[in-house]
Formats: C-alpha cells, structure tokens, sequence
C-alpha cells in the first residue's frame, strides 16, 4: 500500500470525505502511475477518483467495530516517532 495513504477507520472524529477523496487520488495514482494524467487520460482518471471515493466512503459507513475510537493526534504522534527512529541513521 502506498505509504501517503493513511487508516481511516475508527478515529474520533471520523475520516472526512475530503480524506477519503485524498487516499482515493493516491490509489488511483499509484496504480495508474502517472501524478498527474496526460489530457487525453483526465477523463478517466477523475472518473476512477470519483469511483474509489464513492466506495472508501461507502466502506467507512458499513464498518463496524467494538473497539474504541482512536484518537487522531494520538496516531499522528506514533507515526512521527517511529519516522524519527527510522530516519535517525
């Protein structure tokens, strides 16, 4: 999985819709891989975008779970201190 794409179950408050739209953009980015499409792939690739969010989103509702959510900032420490420990070498 591409690494810029994040978890996005389970955290208070929710993913947004933007954040899905995010990850959407980097999957659609890594398997197509081009950042940016050429004019005559924009089409299609604004499609797939539009496609995967519908279903990130979709997702993220019918999931279910008994554990608490996790807290945003809280995560965000832990990746930050384990690419600290990574890049210290």
């Amino acid at each position: 999985m591409c690494r810029n794409i994040r978890p996005l179950h389970n955290f208070d408050p929710p993913a947004t819709d933007q954040e899905a739209r995010d990850a959407a953009l980097q999957y659609v980015r890594k398997i197509s891989g081009s950042t940016t499409p050429s004019r005559a792939n924009e089409e299609a690739f604004e499609r797939a975008v539009d496609a995967v969010t519908a279903a990130t989103v979709r997702l993220l509702d019918e999931l279910v779970t008994t554990a608490p959510p996790k807290d945003r900032e809280r995560e965000a420490e832990k990746r930050r201190a384990r690419a600290a420990q990574r890049y210290a070498a």
